[in-house]
């Protein structure tokens, strides 16, 4: 069974700051804190209690174990950073393993509009001359960050709309 809308409604009120905060700040600074990465941990931890059935909520940190794993072995192969993989770990947990196929699908959606969204901004000059402080418009690399917190936002909203 995928994530519940019950479930969903109870993660986004938190996840979606800290999903805004990410996003923001690897645009910026071109890092992910790591204080966001364990803000979202915890959400997941003392929310999770609450939103989920207790053997859903500790085989799902299993997720994040796996999903570090992966990043680890990622990041050294030179795939993403390791704000990138750290959230990406911290994001595991809150997915249901029936929504794995979901969850790809959806990431490659937004991580497709996010690019073309940074992009075309870095390209307009009067958003540059508002923002001219902001790391990614002069790095060839990616704010992978911007697409993993849009992702984990709409995660939680499909869930929503599913289940209504």
């Amino acid at each position: 069974m995928g994530l519940t809308a019950a479930a969903a409604w109870w993660f986004l009120p938190l996840a979606l700051p800290i999903s805004i905060w990410v996003a923001w700040n690897d645009m910026k600074f071109m890092k992910i804190p790591n204080k966001a990465v364990y803000a979202l941990v915890l959400v997941y931890l003392l929310v999770g209690l609450i939103a989920l059935p207790l053997p859903d909520y500790a085989w799902r940190m299993t997720h994040l174990l796996v999903v570090l794993a992966i990043g680890f072995v990622a990041n050294m192969a030179g795939l993403l950073g390791a704000g990138d993989a750290k959230f990406a770990a911290a994001m595991a947990p809150f997915v249901a393993l029936a929504d794995v196929q979901i969850i790809a699908i959806l990431f490659s959606m937004v991580l497709l509009g996010a690019f073309a969204t940074h992009r075309g901004f870095r390209a307009w000059p009067a958003f540059r001359r508002a923002t001219p402080d902001w790391a990614s418009w002069e790095r060839r690399d990616f704010p992978m960050g911007f697409a993993l917190g849009g992702t984990l936002t709409f995660y939680l909203i499909f869930a929503i709309v599913r289940g209504l």
